[in-house]
């Protein structure tokens, strides 16, 4: 066949580079947040997450996605669900550098590397770190029954992955998931309808009878779960193995996977249970106070995941533009053009900083008891779960324009760009929507002490830029006089904003936290792209491109 033509001014994939390295940003907020920290197995990581071979397991565990087996050849009762091996691949990856239960055995920093570690994994591929963060939630929860955590609290750090479907017993390493919301009552898990009935005492504590359903029960494969059902005392919380102890399969039904729109390498189920066997955890009737424990962990994972997910858009769009000519000069020459890509490294350094922040309070109040660190983890969840995860769609999506009719193809799995688009509603959604958020950030204000923490987290950036300042006493004046239901998702922002403005202040250059908050605490832009022009975009870009720095 002749050649019609020759292909010209097309980018080359972005592949084998150390995430870490390119991403000066995260780096910098780690010699902030935790200066002593060794970052020799994040640089490992990192390598890792930007090879070849791992976006081709991304792309494979995407495109051949899991199937569910309700039953075997024979006949009998299954409820399998095969993945590709690329999927085991990467899952085997996330708990060899300890992103699940691992943190909670180690000492002071294990939070905050884990966390920089889950952002770095998250570009490579972030569906399956579904159950790697249930895990992570699950592991503390589980001293609430000292028989089942001596049996199985070490398996959930252990780093040995083990994709076999066999008894828990019987594996170095074990995922945990969760099985919270019903059809009836999503959020309102107080509406749960499933039902706990005493069926006994072992070894393991006071053993029940599940039977009812979870609308949303993802990484079936698990190989247990905590679940909320409704017992004598009350909504309480159980350990429900895939495997009973005797060895025969649990009493539980995989019904169907969902058909979703992105997260297509994680298996997300309906599943209905006939008087499962399960173990109570901690008091009959606190289930719902153990839910909102785990569930804190796992929207710090969403804030993560997040930010992750907008530092991998970004590099794409940078990497793209770099290469690209358009009207004689590459794209990030242009000045539109590089106004937009200097926003979007404003909102990614942005939600990193918020994101680790974050990290930083659950590993200080977890080790050393500090209560300023207790109050900004109350405080900084649903802040940082709800505006990192908001603007992650919109980020996508203006990362995805960078790159033309190119980031919209998805061209066999090879569109990261299209990928990210698909995964990044998730976040937004999964354990609480953006309302849940709001109303959670009213509750954590409740406290006296929420103001003077703010004010001493704030404290450092004052004087420096007017915008600031302003918008500083706007929040402190509006938690001090008390916030409608109504305007609580405005609150939400308003915080959000200035803790990230702050943290900018302390671990970037100057001409990035002008920027931030002019145009972000002096103006509320409806659009990235709208930088003034006396902005440093230079200085904004060249932290952000992905080349070792």
């Amino acid at each position: 066949m002749l050649a019609t033509h020759e292909v010209l001014n097309q980018s080359t994939p972005l592949v084998d580079v150390n995430l870490l390295r390119i991403n000066r940003p995260l780096r910098d907020a780690l010699v902030a947040l935790a200066p002593q920290l060794d970052t020799a197995r994040l640089d490992a990581l990192g390598a890792e997450a930007g090879s070849t071979a791992m976006q081709a397991h991304a792309r494979l565990a995407n495109v051949h996605g899991p199937v569910l087996h309700t039953h075997d050849r024979f006949g009998h009762r299954a409820d399998e669900v095969e993945f590709h091996p690329s999927y085991h691949a990467l899952l085997g990856s996330a708990l060899a550098h300890g992103l699940h239960g691992t943190p909670w055995a180690a000492g002071p920093g294990g939070h905050i590397e884990r966390a920089a570690a889950f952002m770095l994994f998250t570009e490579a591929e972030p569906s399956v770190l579904c159950p790697v963060s249930m895990t992570y939630a699950v592991a503390p929860a589980l001293r609430a029954n000292a028989a089942l955590h001596a049996a199985f609290g070490a398996k959930l750090a252990d780093r040995r992955y083990d994709a076999r479907d066999v008894p828990a017993a019987d594996k170095p390493a074990i995922t945990m998931g969760m099985g919270m919301t019903e059809k009836q009552g999503g959020s309102d898990v107080r509406a749960n309808t499933t039902r706990a009935e005493p069926d006994g005492e072992d070894a393991w504590g006071r053993r029940f009878a599940i039977t009812g359903h979870k609308w949303f029960m993802s990484a079936p494969m698990c190989d247990a779960f905590l679940v909320l059902a409704q017992s004598a005392g009350g909504l309480s919380c159980f350990f429900l193995p895939r495997w009973r102890p005797d060895g025969t399969r649990n009493a539980w039904q995989i019904q169907r996977l969902k058909h979703k729109l992105g997260n297509q390498a994680n298996a997300s189920s309906e599943v209905e249970f006939q008087r499962a066997s399960a173990w109570l955890v901690g008091e009959e009737g606190r289930g719902v106070p153990q839910i909102l424990a785990m569930g804190a962990l796992t929207r710090l994972d969403c804030a993560l995941g997040t930010a992750g997910l907008m530092r991998q858009a970004l590099s794409l769009a940078l990497h793209h533009c770099v290469q690209r000519q358009a009207f004689g000069k590459p794209l990030i020459a242009q000045p539109l053009m590089k106004n937009v890509l200097a926003d979007l490294a404003l909102e990614s350094e942005a939600a990193t900083a918020l994101a680790l922040r974050l990290a930083a309070a659950v590993d200080r109040s977890e080790h050393a008891g500090n209560g300023h660190e207790a109050v900004m983890r109350r405080l900084l969840t649903p802040v940082a779960k709800f505006w990192i995860c908001k603007r992650g769609s919109a980020f996508a999506q203006e990362a995805m324009e960078c790159l033309g009719g190119n980031g919209y193809v998805e061209a066999g799995g090879e569109g990261v760009m299209a990928r990210i688009y698909r995964e990044m509603p998730l976040n937004s959604i999964w354990e609480g929507a953006g309302n849940i958020m709001a109303l959670d950030l009213l509750r954590a204000l409740r406290g006296a002490d929420v103001a003077p923490v703010l004010e001493a987290e704030l404290g450092a950036a004052r004087g420096r830029e007017p915008g600031f300042d302003r918008a500083a006493a706007r929040v402190l004046a509006a938690i001090d006089a008390g916030t409608a239901e109504a305007d609580a998702r405005t609150l939400a922002r308003e915080v959000a904003l200035v803790l990230q403005a702050a943290l900018l202040q302390r671990q970037a250059p100057a001409a990035v936290f002008s920027a931030f908050v002019r145009s972000r605490l002096d103006g509320a832009a409806d659009a990235f792209g709208l930088l003034p022009s006396g902005t440093d975009f230079d200085t904004l870009i060249d932290r952000a491109l992905p080349v070792e720095h």
